[in-house]
């Protein structure tokens, strides 16, 4: 299924990009000319760049954001609390991206929600829009509930056994924090950060 759906996909996207339109039609050939051309300009390396630099701050910024809450219902809940909350966190796919996104703009427009809060205390208004961001708020949108379950996932299988060790060895909380859950979650941890750098990297949306 993977060869089929997804590199059979790939590979035939990356022979497309060398075929030439001759006539507006595209016709099978092997003509490096759409790399050399792609390549070869400096808006095309800014861009991506840019891009990179902005889903690499997105993935650790989620997952900085994330950690508190994935920790909080993975310890702190019962368990009808937590598949509450795991239900909660779902319940954000079942929307359009493209409509929870721009639904920001009420938000973060010169005289959007936010400014016209600020105008109440007499400071502002403040440009919003079109900033790193705003374009950070809306990779959170995408990424942040999809962060929270995948660490919650890694968290729930910490031994729990671990931690009271920690706790009668006298470590405090938030080093049993650092020292146990952290480490033994890392792997869980990493995926979700990397699932939240592919999905901003592509989101040309935010």
């Amino acid at each position: 299924l993977q060869v089929v759906f997804f590199v059979f996909p790939l590979l035939f996207l990356v022979a497309l990009s060398f075929w030439t339109v001759k006539n507006f039609t595209m016709t099978p050939d092997f003509d490096p000319v759409n790399w050399t051309t792609m390549y070869g300009k400096a808006v095309f390396w800014q861009a991506y760049g840019t891009t990179f630099a902005l889903a690499a701050v997105a993935a650790v910024l989620t997952s900085i954001l994330a950690f508190p809450a994935s920790f909080a219902i993975a310890f702190k809940l019962s368990d009808a609390a937590r598949r509450w909350a795991v239900f909660l966190m779902v319940i954000p796919f079942f929307t359009s991206y493209l409509v929870r996104v721009y639904s920001w703009q009420i938000f973060l427009s010169d005289n959007g929600i936010i400014n016209e809060v600020f105008g109440l205390v007499g400071v502002g208004p403040f440009p919003m829009l079109n900033t790193v961001f705003a374009t950070m708020i809306g990779y959170l949108t995408l990424s942040f509930p999809l962060v929270v379950l995948l660490q919650l996932f890694s968290l729930a299988f910490i031994d729990r056994n671990l931690i009271e060790a920690a706790h009668n060895m006298r470590c405090g909380r938030l080093r049993t924090v650092f020292e146990v859950v952290i480490p033994s979650a890392r792997t869980g941890l990493v995926i979700a950060a990397l699932f939240c750098f592919i999905l901003s990297f592509g989101d040309f949306v935010s």
